[in-house]
């Protein structure tokens, strides 16, 4: 079972609360982050007495997206952990809802697609920056994100890393309800227990058949590894997370 003691796994009757715990970092994920929100949903997947994951966060960010540092040192063989994570967000059976209490970047946006059911605190905010650092959209978002909210909020998102408010992620179709920021926890279990009580089956068949077409899905999810990995080994990223990390603007021939 991978660990990290930046995430924490807690049983509230038949919800299981995922919670991102590393404020001192933004919230930001490592590859052992990502291993241990991957087993958790998986085992909440196989747990006949869990009807419903919360995906959730503690400090002032959602998530800061992927800790550039942790990514740029050599991995093992075999499946990465952020692999596994977003398999598992992809073809997690259990309810899954998301939600979001602050500034949400890069994946912290990307995985909001999975879920069945995302909400937001009214400070929350949407960012997906990938062309601006040198990578590509990942996590199925490039078929996602247009399918969500369009085309041209798809490419303005993409393309130029604007950043939504919560209230324009909640006109697009991005996410479907806003809380006031001091009342979202407790919105979020409740909306997480009310799930859980329901038929299972019946939110199970649903949510395969809401689903369909995933193969599309997982046929992208390939390609953009590919182009990800490709980008990760270029010099324009290299410049780009240089120049990220010494607070300058980037040169590109």
């Amino acid at each position: 079972n991978a660990m990290s003691e930046f995430i924490s796994v807690e049983r509230h009757d038949r919800v299981c609360v995922v919670k991102i715990d590393r404020p001192a970092a933004k919230n930001a994920l490592t590859q052992d982050m990502y291993g241990a929100m991957a087993d958790a949903l998986f085992e909440a997947d196989e747990n006949k007495d869990i009807r419903a994951v919360l995906l959730t966060s503690d400090g002032e960010l959602f998530t800061a997206g992927n800790d550039l540092r942790d990514f740029q040192s050599e991995r093992g063989e075999g499946e990465a952990p952020v692999g596994r994570f977003l398999r598992a967000i992809r073809d997690v059976n259990v309810p899954f809802i998301i939600a979001v209490n602050g500034p949400s970047i890069g994946v912290g946006l990307t995985m909001l697609l999975h879920a069945d059911l995302v909400i937001a605190g009214e400070r929350a905010t949407f960012k997906a920056p990938f062309a601006q650092i040198g990578v590509v959209p990942e996590a199925g978002s490039s078929i996602l994100l247009p399918q969500a909210v369009g085309m041209a909020w798809a490419n303005d998102i993409l393309l130029t890393g604007r950043a939504l408010t919560a209230q324009e992620a909640l006109s697009i179709g991005l996410i479907s309800r806003v809380y006031p920021d001091g009342d979202l926890a407790a919105e979020a279990m409740k909306l997480a227990a009310q799930v859980s009580q329901m038929p299972p089956n019946a939110l199970l068949e649903s949510k395969k058949l809401i689903r369909a077409g995933r193969d599309a899905i997982i046929a992208q999810m390939e390609k953009e590894m590919v182009a990800f990995g490709n980008q990760l080994r270029s010099a324009e990223f290299k410049e780009a997370a240089t120049a990220f990390f010494e607070k300058r603007a980037p040169v590109f021939d």
